[in-house]
């Protein structure tokens, strides 16, 4: 299994808060490989970037995201994407293009759960989400 981790549970993560590095660690050892999405790591870097000690706290994510795999917006990934944009459209729901990205990366991959915070994700159909910061 394969699991793609946004930029919230990223940062409990990195600032090692709640259950997510418990949850982490769990999955590594049912052999489940985790990682992000060039998205979130953009998302992140963003953020980084206006905060009052960036290059420490890059250097913090460079480090503490060393051991995840980084998963990259392709060809099949932005076809996906249209195709998710169309049915979230269709229904008049639209949710941020960071979130279409990711789960068009995911859903490209298979075999992949996004682990977030964010509920807009929930309205992906065929996605699986799981919240790892709750109970």
């Amino acid at each position: 299994m394969r699991y793609v981790l946004d930029s919230g549970i990223v940062a409990d993560f990195i600032a090692r808060r709640g259950l997510v590095p418990e949850r982490i660690r769990a999955a590594r050892e049912r052999g489940g490989k985790i990682g992000l999405c060039t998205p979130i790591l953009a998302e992140l870097v963003g953020g980084i970037l206006h905060s009052n000690n960036a290059e420490r706290n890059l250097a913090v994510l460079r480090q503490r995201t060393a051991p995840f795999a980084l998963w990259s917006f392709d060809k099949a990934a932005a076809y996906e994407y249209g195709r998710i944009y169309a049915g979230l459209r269709a229904r008049g729901r639209i949710i941020q293009v960071p979130d279409i990205q990711i789960a068009a990366i995911a859903l490209t991959l298979g075999d992949c759960i996004v682990v977030s915070k964010d509920g807009d994700l929930r309205e992906v159909p065929g996605l699986t989400v799981e919240d790892w910061s709750q109970p």
